[in-house]
């Protein structure tokens, strides 16, 4: 037999037997046509579909065999590796555990037709365009599951990596895997043998997983329960280090010695102490509202708070709220406290400042006991780069098939300061994949946030790059196609465990298919926060007066989002509270809300002001701008400042890392009504199920078109007069109003300054009697009561019945409404059949509670927003389907008149 080239070796040394003469002579025999398709590989990088089918059918064809080759090899692409196995009695491949790199075959099982039709065409036949990367990007996603499913047995089996690596018991003994093919030496060390690890040495396999089985001793663990360990290795350079597991499940740091070292705990409590869960799940809502919340500053105090603390304390806040998911951020071991959770060093373990794994568990089970889902805010796209305590310390200069992340600029991430995955690496894979199935199984959480998936899904990780909706900033070889592969593979193994999921993305891109099935050609996310909609928040409040708002404006970044794609409005997150910014609250009465919030004297029009636009901002954010609503702890009530995590900069203060809940407790404090108005709005839904209704249509964006002035030959002074006078009368008459319906819900949002309209005519699709749902100007939110609870608002048919343009607005019916100044109204149809005498409504939650639910739920489809109006030309691929136009501004005008 032919002598096998060096470069070849290692790859080919990793298969046996008869199997091993079978492939040295297939991949000697062609080892030209194996070089070529390599650098093919590497020029194409991301081909289109057709070109890297020609080249891999072509040798296919040809040899009618597969190529195994290893991916560490020195071949200028990268290429497929053959994965040792075993067979069981029952024919059953059984792993070995760990493979160098990626596991790939260019004879694939499962083959991806050239005219496949993705469901995503159908959904945006724009994306027609890119149906090459589409079918790349499917067909390596079918691969590499293929791959996982012939060599592990499953996908699920395969994110069952936790039993196998890190420290688990097995037959009156615990076994510790470790894979770490950098090393040279290892050993396990730590309280149990006095942190000598010379009688606990380790073996190594052929792909770099290192093992001990360490047997009871007196009917006893050897190693106690609650014990600290490390796994010490030598590297090449001759150097020992000590790191903490890869799967420890917990780690801790001494409390009393400050900048310790993270030191990695053995965790396997007795059945006695485990906690049991006693609650089911929740079914899944039809609409997630979210409340964002961190565990280490939900206390009043000035310190990190517990799990329990946040399950006994602030859990029923939440219940009181009527949220029905949480969303827990800082889960993952961290140890930077000020990284809010997202340089995590130890993946699987809790954050141990806020108790152990036993108390987590309590916590999601008391949440589940109040109907309450939780969602995890799950970190994969960076690590921290710590070394002593972090997945860090595991890379010691080796190549990147041998290490969790990339090498070189590509593995580090320049503006977080972190390392990147290699998401293409087998180990990376079933390291990240075991962590999903880990929160979920141990920890019964509901779902995850991804964070950083902008970062994930694109080689430039977002940075300096602004997206216009151009397609071709999507799919490119700019994109990062295996991150792309490990989030189909994430999603589908997420749901397939646990089909109520709710998996939610971050992604500020917008890319489109990212929120559709897998099975699509999507990415297989549920929902993606609606990034956007903060920033144009803080862009009007801090850089426009109010009577300059655009309607226009504010409906257009509402509604601008992709069809049958999910996303979480929200007004603010944790992002906008932290310090160097400001919340919505803060920006709009800044230091007044030190003095000026006190019940027993009247409010100041800066306090009316903002409190009013709280409410408001909140509302028309959660109604118009998604299918979910997220909130984060605290907002609700409009808390004050900012959050600042102890560091040296503020002395390591807790004095802003804390929620003050006795803002909302004090009765005289007006923070109580922004917190009664949030409570409303949930309970809103939770009768009418608008948030998850289809139907959403802009009938109206009132606002008086601006003049221009030609000013050039006017004398300075009478510039600025005529410029202050035209100002006072523009303000006077503009109309300020956004009328829309969502479910069967009207919504009539008045955000002029000044003019309150009397007789104010709404445009609503079915008629009947219509009465007052939700009212911001109600007394019991800190409003000044105008609004008549109790009146029957009558519609009037308009128009040809079926000729929408005789209508008004495009609506076939409509009734006339007071509209006060700075106030939103929510308005519902009476099932007058079911009404009982003498029936009274007010704008709270007892009026809600008494009304019959009359939306139909649509949980399969997104909204398509329209906006009615003429049609115009001016779209954009990722913007909403209808462009807005506000040419019935005037229909209104015999209706109103001023009560200013």
């Amino acid at each position: 037999m032919p002598s096998l080239p060096s470069e070849l070796e290692e790859g080919v040394g990793a298969v046996h037997g008869v199997t091993d003469a079978l492939l040295r002579d297939a991949v000697v025999g062609h080892l030209e046509e194996v070089v070529a398709l390599a650098g093919e590989l590497d020029k194409l990088c991301r081909p289109p579909r057709g070109r890297l089918v020609a080249v891999e059918e072509a040798i296919c064809a040809k040899h009618q065999s597969t190529l195994l080759v290893n991916a560490s090899a020195s071949f200028p692409g990268r290429l497929p590796l053959f994965y040792s196995q075993r067979w069981s009695m029952n024919n059953k491949a059984e792993q070995q555990f760990a493979i160098s790199s990626v596991v790939k075959e260019t004879q694939a099982s499962t083959t991806i037709e050239e005219d496949v039709q993705l469901g995503v065409f159908e959904i945006d036949p724009s994306l027609e365009k890119f149906k090459d990367h589409f079918s790349y990007r499917t067909k390596k996603y079918i691969e590499t599951k293929s791959m996982i499913e012939k060599y592990e047995g499953s996908l699920e089996e395969f994110a069952q990596g936790y039993l196998k690596f890190g420290f688990n018991r097995e037959q009156d003994s615990i076994v510790y895997r470790e894979w770490a093919p950098a090393a040279q030496e290892a050993q396990v060390i730590g309280d149990f043998n006095g942190w000598d690890g010379s009688n606990h040495k380790m073996e190594r396999n052929e792909f770099g997983v290192w093992t001990i089985t360490i047997p009871d001793s007196g009917g006893s663990p050897s190693i106690p329960h609650n014990s600290r360990i490390k796994f010490r290795f030598k590297h090449g350079n001759g150097v020992w280090v000590d790191r903490i597991p890869a799967w420890i499940k917990f780690a801790t740091v001494a409390p009393t010695q400050f900048g310790a070292p993270y030191d990695g705990v053995y965790w396997d409590p007795q059945s006695s102490e485990r906690y049991i869960f006693k609650h089911p799940r929740p079914p899944k809502s039809a609409a997630p509202r979210i409340y964002e919340a961190h565990v280490g500053m939900c206390g009043q105090e000035p310190r990190v708070s517990t799990y329990r603390e946040f399950a006994d304390n602030v859990l029923p806040r939440i219940s009181e709220n009527n949220y029905n998911t949480i969303q827990l951020m800082a889960i993952m071991e961290h140890s930077y406290y000020g990284s809010f959770g997202y340089h995590v060093t130890n993946f699987f373990a809790v954050s141990s400042r806020s108790g152990t794994p036993e108390d987590l568990k309590y916590l999601i089970d008391k949440a589940h006991g109040l109907g309450i889902r939780v969602l995890m805010d799950v970190v994969h796209s960076h690590a921290s780069n710590n070394v002593t305590d972090g997945l860090n310390g595991f890379d010691v200069g080796q190549g990147t098939q041998d290490s969790y992340f990339h090498t070189g600029e590509k593995g580090s991430h320049k503006l977080w300061d972190s390392r990147l995955f290699n998401y293409a690496n087998w180990e990376v894979l079933r390291f990240l994949l075991s962590n999903l199935r880990w929160w979920l199984d141990e920890f019964m959480f509901d779902g995850f946030r991804f964070d950083g998936v902008t970062s994930m899904l694109y080689h430039h990780h977002g940075i300096n790059m602004v997206f216009t909706g151009n397609y071709s900033e999507y799919f490119s070889e700019a994109t990062d196609v295996d991150a792309v592969v490990y989030m189909m593979l994430a999603n589908h193994l997420v749901h397939k465990l646990l089909p109520d999921a709710t998996v939610v993305a971050e992604d500020v891109s917008g890319m489109p298919a990212l929120c559709r099935p897998v099975y699509e050609g999507g990415v297989g996310f549920d929902y993606r926060l609606a990034m956007s909609i903060p920033d144009k928040w803080i862009d009007f409040l801090k850089n426009q007066r109010d009577i300059e708002w655009s309607m226009k404006d504010i409906v257009w970044s509402l509604t601008n989002r992709r069809y049958t794609e999910k996303c979480i409005a929200y007004a603010e997150s944790h992002d906008q509270a932290i310090v160097g910014d400001k919340t919505i609250s803060f920006l709009l009465m800044d230091k007044e809300m030190y003095s000026g919030m006190s019940d027993l004297k009247p409010a100041s029009p800066l306090i009316d002001r903002g409190t009013s636009l709280h409410k408001m901002i909140h509302l028309i954010t959660m109604a118009l701008g998604g299918e979910g609503y997220l909130n984060f702890m605290g907002n609700e009530f409009g808390h004050p400042e900012w959050i600042d995590f102890p560091r040296e900069g503020n002395d390591w203060s807790y004095d802003k890392c804390r929620r003050q809940w006795n803002l909302v407790d004090t009765d005289h404090l007006r923070y109580k009504h922004m917190n009664a108005f949030d409570r409303a709005m949930n309970l809103l839904d939770d009768r009418f199920h608008f948030l998850a209704s289809a139907k959403q249509v802009v009938s109206s964006t009132s606002e008086e078109d601006k003049v221009s002035f030609v000013l050039s030959n006017m004398d300075f002074n009478l510039i600025r007069d005529f410029q202050c006078s035209m100002a006072r009368l523009h303000a006077k008459n503009s109309f300020l109003v956004i009328v829309f319906e969502r479910g069967d819900l009207i919504f009539v949002f008045n955000f002029h300054p000044e003019n309150t309209y009397n007789g104010y005519k709404v445009g609503c699709d079915l008629p009947g009697k219509y009465k007052v749902a939700l009212d911001s100007d109600a007394s019991e939110f800190g409003g000044q009561g105008r609004v008549g609870q109790d009146v029957d608002h009558f519609t009037t048919p308009e128009g040809i019945p079926g000729v929408p343009e005789t209508n008004f607005n495009n609506r076939p019916n409509s009734f006339q409404v007071l509209s006060p100044a700075r106030t939103c109204v929510v308005y519902y149809k009476v099932d007058e059949t079911a009404e009982q005498p003498g029936e009274e409504t007010i704008g709270s939650e007892s009026t809600l509670s008494s009304i019959s639910v009359q939306s139909e739920v649509d949980e399969t489809t997104a909204v398509t927003t329209l906006v009615l109006g003429e049609e115009t030309e001016e779209t954009t691929e990722t913007g909403a389907m209808l462009a807005l136009d506000d040419s019935n501004i005037d229909k209104n005008a015999d209706f109103l008149s001023n009560e200013n």
